[in-house]
C-alpha cells in the first residue's frame, strides 16, 4: 500500500527526531529571562528571537523582527525584545486555509533550580525519556515543535498543506508587555488572511490523555496595605497602645475567603454564569480520577472535593480566591517582638464567565473598605488592583477543533478531553480582538507532570516528537475541514 502525505511526514519526523532534540537543546541553551531587566541580560532574550529568525529563515521562511520600543527600569531604560512574525511559505497559495501560530521564548528565571547542573543546559533522564531544562515545556519545546513540524515536511517532500503565519513574543512571562499594543496597532492588518489559530502554550490535564482547550480562567490580582506609626516599634514597649497593621490586615484577609475555598465577597458569586443541567454530563466524560488530583498536589487530605467533577469544575468554571502572602513583616523562625509600621497582603481571584474587571474591582474595593471601616482603627487602609487578565472561552465545536480532534486521534490513537483551564494566558483575548472573533484553538504538547516554572522543568521525549507530528496533522486536517 502506498504511503500517503502523512505517513511520509510520521516517518520523517521519526528520522528526524535527534536532530529536532538538537534545536531544542540550542534554543534552551539561550537564557532568555525576560524577568531580569538589566540590558546585558535583555540581550540574550533578543538573541532567543534571532536564534527562531535563523532557524526560520533555513526553513526558506519570510520572518521579520517588530520593535516594541523599551520600558523603563528604576532610572534605566531597556528595550523590549522584538515580536518574531514569520510568513511560511513567503508567497502564501491564495487557495489553501492560513493558520496562525502563537508562542513565546522567554522563560521563567531559574532561581531554584534544583534537578542537577545547568537549567540552560538541556539534560536528559538516565533512559532518556525526559529533557531537563528552563523553557523546556514553557514554550520552547511547543515553539521548536512548529519548526519541526515544517522541516518534516521539507523532508518527506510533502508541500505544507496550509499557509502559516508563525508568531513569536519575548514578554509573555512579564504579562505580555509591549505585545498586546502591537496587537492593537498591527494584529488586524498583519492576520487579516488567517482562517483560525493555534496557541500550544498549555498542558494536558494528566500525563495520559491528551486535551483541547476552549477556556482559560482570568485573573485579578490585588494589594492591601495597612499603614500605622511612623516607624517599626517594640511591642513590649507599644503593644496594646497602637493600633497594628498586621492585625488589621489578618482580619481583613480572614473575611475574604473561607476554609473551602467559597469567596465571600457580596456580589462576586451572584455573578458566575450559572451552572447548566448538560455541563455535568462534560466533566463527566473527562479522563479524570481523584488519584490523578492527590499525585498532583501530593496530598489526599488537602483536597475539598471528593468527586473528580466537582474538582474539575472548581478549577475550571468557578472562580476562586487566594492569598498569596504578606509583604513587609517578619518571616523569619526567630522569635521576634516587632510591630511593622506598614504590611501588604496579596492576593488574587480567578475569574470565569462572567465576571467583569470592572464589576471585581469595584465589588473588592467596596467591600475591603467597608470592613476596614468596621475595624474602627486608625490605621490607613489601600486596596489596589495591580494586575488584570481576562477570560476566555470559545466555540469547541467548529472546524479548528473538529481538525484537531482528528489530529490526535491519528497520532495518540484515542479522543482527547475537552477542557477549560485553570490558569490564565492573558494575551489571547487580545489574539482574538486582532482576529476579528475568528477560531482560536489551544493545543497542548507538554503534560500536568512537565512542572512548567519549577526546579525541575522537563518535556517527555514522547510528547515532543508525538507533539511535532499532532501540529503537521493538525495541519493536514484543518486544511480538509469544511468552513
Amino acid at each position: 500500500m502506498a504511503l500517503t502525505d502523512l505517513d511520509k511526514f510520521f516517518l520523517e519526523v521519526d528520522n528526524l527526531s535527534e536532530r529536532f532534540i538538537g534545536r531544542l537543546q540550542e534554543a534552551v541553551a539561550i537564557p532568555s529571562v525576560s524577568a531580569e531587566k538589566t540590558e546585558e541580560k535583555r540581550a540574550e532574550v533578543k538573541r532567543m528571537a534571532q536564534f527562531l529568525q535563523a532557524q526560520l529563515e533555513k526553513l526558506n521562511a519570510s520572518v521579520t523582527l517588530h520593535d516594541l520600543g523599551s520600558e523603563d527600569v528604576v532610572a534605566n531604560t531597556i528595550p523590549l525584545p522584538p515580536v518574531v512574525t514569520a510568513q511560511y511559505p513567503k508567497n502564501h497559495d491564495s487557495h489553501k486555509k492560513t493558520i496562525l501560530v502563537y508562542g513565546h521564548y522567554d522563560v521563567q528565571p531559574a532561581v531554584g533550580w534544583s534537578h542537577g547542573g545547568d537549567a540552560f543546559t538541556l539534560t536528559p533522564s538516565e533512559d532518556k525519556t525526559k529533557y531537563y531544562g528552563r523553557g523546556s515545556t514553557d514554550d520552547k519545546g511547543p515553539v521548536c515543535g512548529w519548526l519541526n513540524a515544517i522541516e518534516a515536511y521539507q523532508k518527506a517532500g510533502v508541500e505544507l498543506p496550509v499557509n502559516l503565519i508563525l508568531c513569536f513574543e519575548g514578554m509573555e512571562e512579564q504579562d505580555s508587555d509591549g505585545f498586546s499594543g502591537f496587537l492593537a496597532s498591527s494584529g488586524k492588518e498583519l492576520f487579516k488572511d488567517v482562517d483560525a489559530a493555534c496557541i500550544a502554550d498549555n498542558y494536558w490535564l494528566t500525563d495520559k490523555t491528551p486535551c483541547l482547550t476552549y477556556g482559560l480562567r482570568g485573573t485579578e490580582y490585588f494589594n492591601i496595605t495597612i499603614t500605622g506609626a511612623g516607624k517599626q516599634l517594640h511591642s513590649g514597649m507599644y503593644g496594646g497602645n497602637v493600633h497594628e497593621p498586621m492585625t488589621d490586615l489578618v482580619i481583613l484577609l480572614s473575611k475574604l475567603v473561607d476554609s473551602k475555598g467559597s469567596i465571600l465577597i457580596p456580589g462576586i458569586p451572584d455573578l458566575v454564569e450559572k451552572e447548566t443541567a448538560s455541563e455535568e454530563e462534560i466533566y463527566n466524560k473527562i479522563h479524570y480520577k481523584m488519584e490523578d488530583f492527590y499525585t498532583d498536589i501530593q496530598s489526599k487530605t488537602a483536597a475539598i472535593y471528593d468527586k473528580p467533577s466537582d474538582t474539575l469544575k472548581h478549577r475550571m468554571r468557578f472562580p476562586s480566591l487566594t492569598i498569596h502572602g504578606i509583604y513587609g513583616a517578619d518571616a523569619s523562625r526567630d522569635m521576634t517582638t516587632s510591630v511593622p509600621p506598614t504590611v501588604m497582603g496579596k492576593f488574587s481571584i480567578r475569574t470565569v464567565p462572567n465576571l467583569s474587571h470592572d464589576d471585581v474591582k469595584r465589588l473588592v474595593t467596596e467591600y475591603v473598605n467597608d470592613e476596614f471601616r468596621k475595624l474602627q482603627s486608625r490605621t490607613t487602609c489601600q486596596v489596589e488592583n495591580v494586575g488584570s487578565a481576562p477570560w476566555w472561552r470559545t466555540n469547541s465545536s467548529d472546524p479548528n477543533f473538529a481538525a484537531a480532534i482528528k489530529a490526535t486521534v491519528q497520532v495518540y490513537k484515542q479522543k482527547p478531553d475537552l477542557t477549560r483551564e485553570g490558569g490564565s494566558i492573558g494575551i489571547t483575548v487580545n489574539l482574538q480582538d486582532a482576529l476579528a472573533g475568528k477560531s482560536i484553538l489551544l493545543l497542548p504538547m507538554g503534560t500536568s507532570t512537565d512542572g512548567a516554572h519549577s526546579g525541575e522543568e522537563k518535556i517527555n521525549k514522547e510528547n515532543y516528537i508525538q507533539g511535532t507530528k499532532l501540529f503537521g496533522a493538525y495541519f493536514h486536517h484543518f486544511a480538509t475541514q469544511s468552513a
